[in-house]
């Protein structure tokens, strides 16, 4: 996973003791099943790999265990990389010029 790679949510699930901490750290949560963008990648001192994501924006909040302010991040186990060969917006629009591009042939056929 990199940043600009989309991903889909494969777990929003809450451990309830972990419940209060989530909801004191995450002014907004993820949704399972629901496709997102990676805007950055954080180490997090190699305790967990988080994701900051360009569709969830989270006030910055101290962290005692990594020593710093930051976004809260989503753990990226919560995630699955979605294969597109390209984005979304480029693959529409290679389908439409390959049609076109079929069509102009069929033209030249019947021409011939």
């Amino acid at each position: 996973m990199k940043p600009g790679d989309k991903v889909i949510c494969i777990n929003d699930k809450i451990d309830p003791e972990k419940s209060e901490e989530i909801r004191r750290d995450f002014e907004i949560w993820i949704t399972r099943d629901k496709e997102y963008t990676i805007r950055e990648i954080l180490d997090n001192n190699g305790i967990v790999t988080g994701l900051l994501l360009d569709e969830v924006h989270n006030f910055p909040k101290f962290f005692k265990l990594i020593n710093r302010f930051q976004e809260p991040a989503f753990a990226q186990w919560r995630f699955r990389k979605l294969n597109y060969a390209s984005r979304p917006e480029e693959a529409i629009s290679e389908v439409e010029e390959l049609v076109e591009q079929q069509e102009q042939e069929k033209q030249q056929v019947k021409v011939k």
